[in-house]
C-alpha cells in the first residue's frame, strides 16, 4: 500500500474515531498472512480494532466458568443470560426468542473431588443417585457371578451388547458404558446410551477421557464412585438476537450456536464462534452501515439445528427477503495443528454473497493461501437459511484434506481453551468475518 493511500485513509478514519496509530498498525502484515494487506477504507476500522484477547475474555466465562451448555439446561440458560447481557451493554436491540425442546437425559460421575458430566440412558432409571465401588469388566464379555451393590464399568472399542443387562441381573446398582475410539486421532465424547431392553438401574455413557481417568485410579486400588441420572423435563431453549438498524431495508447477519454437547465445555465448538460474534458486535456497534447488522446466537444446535430452524421458520417472506447474507461461524479457533485451512462451506458448494465476501476479504488481508472453498457441506446453522433461499455460509478451521477432518477433541470434555483454542486463528477469523460482513453492510 502506498504511503499516500495510508495518509489519506488515516485522515478519513479519524472522522469515525480510529486514530492514525491504529490505522497505520492495520497496514502491517496480519498474523499468519503471507504478505502485507491491501485494505479498503471499510477494512481499516475492523481489522485495526478486533482483538482475539477480548473475545477470549468472554470464552473464559462460557467455557471455563459455565462449562457444558446443554440445550435447555442450566448451563445453556446461564450462557443465554450472559450473551444477552453483553449485547445489551453494547446498546443493541436485543430479543430473546424461546422455543420448546425435548427432554434431556444426563448424568454425573463423582470420583473424589472430580465431577464429570455424562449422558444417561432413557431406558435406564432416572432421577436417582447411587454410590458404590467400581468393578471394571473390560468389554463385558465376561462378568463376575455376583455384582451385588457394585457399579460396573464396561468400555472397549466394541462392547458386548448385552453386558449391561447381565450386570443388572447380577445385582449391579449402576452401569457405566464407555466408548473407546478405534482411531487414535478420534476421541469419543459422553453419550446417552440406547438400550435394547429397559433396566431398573441408571446406565450412563462416559466419554473416552473419563474412562481412561477412572481406569488410572482403579490401577492404584479400589475406587468409590457416586453416580446420578437425571431426566430434564419441560425444557425451553433460546435464541439471542441483537441488531442495530441501518439506513436501508437490507440485513446482514453474523451468527453462531452457543450450546455444547454433554460433558464438553465447548471451547472451540462453538464457544469460539459465539465470542467472535460478541467481539464483532463491540467493533461494529459504532461504525456507519447502510444495512441493518444483526447478530444471532443459536440455542440447541447440537440437537438438530433447532434454534436456527425455529428462527428461520418464524420469518415472513418479506423478512426473509431482507436478509442479504448470514455468516455462520462454527469452530473458528482450534489449535489442532493439521487444521490449517479456513474453509468456506455452503450447502450446495456454490458461491453466494457470504462466501464471496470472505474470499475477497482474505485476498485483501493476505490470508487467501489458507482459505479454500466454497465446498459443499451442511451440518451447521447455515442450512435452514439455504433452505429458505437466503445466502449463507459456514466458516471454520479444519484439516487440509477436507472439511470433514476435525480435531481429535471434537465433542469431548477435552474441548477446552487450554487444549483446543488458538488465539491466532481466532484473530484471523475475526478479521475475515469482520471485514467481509462490514463490506456487505456498507454496500
Amino acid at each position: 500500500m502506498r504511503r499516500r493511500d495510508v495518509l489519506v485513509g488515516t485522515a478519513a478514519l479519524a472522522a469515525i474515531g480510529l486514530n492514525p496509530v491504529a490505522a497505520s498498525a492495520a497496514t502491517r502484515p496480519r498474523p499468519g498472512a503471507v504478505r502485507g494487506p491491501a485494505l479498503t477504507f471499510s477494512d481499516y476500522p475492523v481489522v485495526a480494532r478486533v482483538r482475539a484477547q477480548r473475545a477470549l475474555e468472554h470464552l473464559r466465562v462460557l467455557s471455563d466458568q459455565i462449562g457444558p451448555r446443554i440445550a435447555g439446561t442450566q448451563g445453556e440458560l446461564r450462557a443465554k443470560d450472559y450473551i444477552a447481557g453483553v449485547l445489551r451493554g453494547l446498546r443493541y436491540q436485543v430479543t430473546v426468542q424461546p422455543f420448546a425442546i425435548a427432554d434431556k437425559f444426563l448424568g454425573s460421575v463423582q470420583v473424589g473431588h472430580d465431577m464429570w458430566q455424562t449422558g444417561s440412558s432413557p431406558q435406564g432409571l432416572q432421577d436417582v443417585t447411587r454410590e458404590a465401588l467400581v468393578v471394571d469388566v473390560g468389554d463385558g464379555s465376561t462378568l463376575p457371578a455376583d455384582l451385588t451393590g457394585k457399579i460396573v464399568l464396561i468400555a472397549a472399542v466394541q462392547n458386548n451388547a448385552d453386558a449391561y443387562l447381565l450386570a443388572t441381573q447380577r445385582g449391579a446398582v449402576a452401569v457405566l458404558l464407555g466408548r473407546i475410539g478405534p482411531d487414535p486421532a478420534r476421541r469419543l465424547g459422553a453419550f446417552s446410551p440406547t438400550l435394547a431392553t429397559p433396566v431398573s438401574i441408571p446406565v450412563l455413557g462416559l466419554a473416552q477421557v473419563h474412562v481412561e481417568r477412572l481406569r488410572q485410579r482403579l490401577g492404584t486400588g479400589q475406587v468409590l464412585v457416586r453416580v446420578s441420572a437425571v431426566q430434564h423435563k419441560n425444557l425451553m431453549s433460546h435464541n439471542v438476537i441483537a441488531e442495530q438498524p441501518g439506513r436501508d431495508d437490507g440485513v446482514v447477519m453474523v451468527s453462531a450456536h452457543y450450546d455444547s454437547v454433554p460433558g464438553s465445555p465447548g471451547a472451540n465448538d462453538d464457544g469460539s464462534g459465539t465470542v467472535l460474534c460478541l467481539e464483532l458486535a463491540r467493533v461494529l456497534r459504532h461504525l456507519p452501515t447502510t444495512k441493518t447488522v444483526r447478530f444471532a446466537l443459536w440455542g440447541a444446535e447440537e440437537y438438530g439445528l433447532l434454534g436456527s430452524r425455529h428462527y428461520v421458520n418464524q420469518l415472513t417472506d418479506a423478512d426473509a427477503q431482507r436478509i442479504e447474507g448470514c455468516f455462520q461461524n462454527d469452530m473458528v479457533a482450534t489449535s489442532y495443528d493439521p487444521a490449517t485451512v479456513y474453509w468456506l462451506l455452503s450447502v450446495d458448494g456454490a458461491d453466494n454473497a457470504t462466501t464471496q465476501a470472505v474470499a475477497a476479504a482474505a485476498k485483501r488481508l493476505g490470508y487467501d493461501p489458507s482459505v479454500r472453498g466454497p465446498v459443499a457441506r451442511g451440518s451447521s446453522d447455515h442450512v435452514p437459511f439455504f433452505e429458505r433461499g437466503i445466502a449463507a455460509g459456514n466458516f471454520s478451521w479444519r484439516g487440509e484434506t477436507g472439511p470433514a477432518v476435525l480435531e481429535p477433541t471434537y465433542h469431548t470434555p477435552e474441548d477446552t481453551i487450554a487444549g483446543n483454542v488458538s488465539a491466532e486463528r481466532l484473530q484471523v477469523s475475526l478479521e475475515l468475518i469482520g471485514a467481509a460482513a462490514y463490506d456487505l453492510l456498507r454496500r
